[in-house]
């Protein structure tokens, strides 16, 4: 498992509160994907970790951008994309 940034510890702890998950932060790995085979989660639940993200960020994410597929690759890039654009 990879060293998590302060951000993406961050957002591991904010995914695993928002989607009440049924595993710790620490277990989450930056590098492994959100969706899928990954993390398994579904469009709902990235529609929940984007409010959330939106309120303790203040970052739009819009189910319309072309870049949702990048961006939510892995908690790696989601942190990578906040870093990029929050203005809190």
């Amino acid at each position: 498992m990879s060293t998590k940034t302060p951000l993406e510890a961050e957002l591991s702890a904010l995914m695993v509160e928002a989607l009440n998950l049924e595993m710790t932060p620490e277990e989450i790995d930056p590098q492994v994907g959100l969706y899928g085979d990954g993390l398994g989660l579904d469009s709902i639940d990235l529609l929940e970790l984007s409010l959330a993200i939106s309120k303790k960020y203040g970052i739009q994410l819009r189910a319309d951008d072309a870049d949702n597929q990048r961006i939510f690759a892995s908690v790696a890039s989601l942190a990578q994309h906040i870093e990029a654009n929050r203005t809190k």
